[in-house]
């Protein structure tokens, strides 16, 4: 009898990146494959949730601000990558699977340098940094959309973005019904990075509804801790029925629930609106580089499955509009989420695993 595969994955410390590590962790194990986990620090919070040992190496940009910000970034990833070779050498990976962010770059760097089997997976529409900069070294690159170019269309290969066990759960849930005079239940969060202007647009813009409109709200707000009390002092003030808090854990069923979901557009999100079907408005995230969310929210939008709108455009004014014209036009909302859900790729985990066993096997 052979022995079970060894695989090692590497992601950077984030949600967005280590969601689908996970994901593909535990097909892997199900499968019968050995998997461990190398990140940074900020991984801890979420090892409890993996099926693998987590190993911690430093890492660092190369584009911190200024001279000494980026001399200081490529020691960190020098020092990284000798860390990483000397795990390569005592865990003897069949094959490394990075998940992006700067932390992959040392240990699929290192795999590269000893000859082991290495794929990259993509989850945004357009390669990040640390990605293109392993891309031409690696064995295999993985995607979760089709991207907007690429460099080695022979080694890529879209498979979707892994989504976790309760994205699946929440994706049977069917579409709740929405009368013409029902309640609209209306989902708003932003991650870290985005949460503010949810809340500072947001509840203005329910403000300028129809007192009978706002009567047919129900919302679920992610805010952050600062701006919680001001949110919840809003819609008391309108009399709107709204549970707001600055994280939730059953995210998933929380979008199962909604009619209609306003949020930024991670990798990640998007696939999970996709999977679960659900219409959104979607605002990227403004000022990357790459400008990554912007192409992740058009996978939904040229799709019919979400409406994006750039944050300069995110007036209350406009999202009060928007917000009417739904609630007057509801099966419009039908509609979008069966659009959401014909791009969705739910056995994304699946293929990404078929794609580490024969990368093995090659």
């Amino acid at each position: 009898m052979s022995a079970p595969i060894k695989v090692l994955l590497a992601a950077g410390g984030t949600g967005g990146h280590l969601f689908p590590a996970e994901s593909l962790a535990n097909v892997l194990v199900a499968r019968g494959a050995v998997v461990e986990l190398v990140s940074d620090d900020r991984a801890a919070i979420y090892a409890d949730k993996f099926p693998a040992t987590l190993h911690q190496v430093t890492s660092g940009t190369v584009t911190g601000k200024g001279f000494l910000g980026r001399l200081k970034g490529a020691i960190a990833l020098a020092v990284g990558t000798r860390q990483a070779l000397k795990l390569m050498d005592r865990l003897k990976p069949d094959v490394v699977v990075g998940f992006g962010g700067y932390p992959t770059v040392p240990p699929v760097y290192a795999a590269t340098m000893r000859k082991i089997p290495t794929i990259i997976h993509e989850q945004n529409g357009v390669m990040g940094r640390a990605n293109r900069f392993l891309a031409p070294k690696v064995t295999r690159i993985a995607t979760g959309f089709p991207l907007k170019a690429t460099q080695f269309p022979d080694k890529t290969s879209v498979v979707g973005n892994p989504v976790r066990p309760p994205v699946l759960a929440a994706a049977e849930v069917p579409f709740p019904a929405l009368p013409g005079d029902g309640v609209l239940q209306l989902l708003v969060f932003g991650g870290s990075q985005g949460a503010r202007v949810m809340s500072e647009i947001v509840p203005p813009a329910i403000a300028l509804l129809p007192a009978a409109m706002r009567a047919r709200l129900h919302l679920v707000q992610q805010a952050r801790e600062e701006d919680r009390e001001r949110v919840e002092k809003a819609y008391g003030l309108m009399g709107v029925s709204a549970e707001i808090s600055p994280f939730f854990k059953d995210m998933p069923a929380k979008i199962a629930a909604a009619h209609l979901v306003i949020c930024r557009s991670g990798a990640s999100t998007v696939a999970e609106l996709a999977v679960i079907g659900r219409p959104s408005i979607l605002v990227p995230l403004p000022g990357s580089l790459d400008q990554d969310q912007a192409a992740n929210a058009a996978v939904l939008a040229d799709a019919g499955g979400a409406t994006l709108c750039r944050q300069d455009n995110f007036t209350p004014d406009w999202l009060a509009g928007e917000i009417a014209r739904l609630m007057d036009q509801p099966q419009i909302l039908a509609t979008q989420a069966e659009k959401a859900r014909s791009v969705a790729v739910p056995d994304a985990a699946g293929r990404l695993a078929d794609l580490v066993f024969a990368t093995v096997r090659r």
